[in-house]
């Protein structure tokens, strides 16, 4: 379980990450259905947080309560490029960065031994990653071909 519990605390990592990602994106996107989109997904994130920090309760362990160090920096990198670029192209460049990274974590969670109910939710949670990683990608190239 011990293992479980630290694979479900580098997914709150992730999601944490996730979450406070797309708040500074929200906070950055010049176009309003890129704030709304963004403030939507950021709630979606700590939904998934709270779920997790469930199943590591569950298992009888201490949840995570924080993102990672690589979060803040790519957070630092949002703001860092928006100020010298169109700010939607270069959101969602950095927004589809970010879900890259979170699909590659789940991924890797994914092809551990898990539980049957800490799978499903992992699982669960990484098509909502997949979901949106596909969704920004999409915009991105949209605003690309608009520029």
């Amino acid at each position: 379980m011990d293992d479980t519990v630290k694979i479900l605390n580098g997914l709150i990592e992730t999601s944490e990450d996730g979450m406070k990602g797309f708040k500074e994106a929200s906070d950055k996107a010049a176009a309003a259905e890129l704030k709304q989109l963004f403030s939507e997904r950021a709630g979606s994130c700590s939904q998934s947080v709270r779920e997790l920090q469930t199943l590591v309760t569950a298992l009888g362990g201490a949840p995570e309560k924080s993102g990672s160090v690589a979060g803040a920096a790519h957070r630092g990198w949002v703001k860092i490029k928006t100020a010298v670029s169109d700010s939607n192209i270069a959101v969602l460049e950095e927004v589809e960065r970010g879900e890259d990274h979170a699909k590659a974590n789940y991924g890797k969670a994914l092809k551990a031994e898990l539980p049957p109910q800490v799978r499903s939710v992992v699982e669960k949670q990484y098509h909502g990653v997949v979901a949106n990683h596909d969704h920004i990608r999409d915009l991105r190239d949209q605003y690309r071909a608009a520029a």
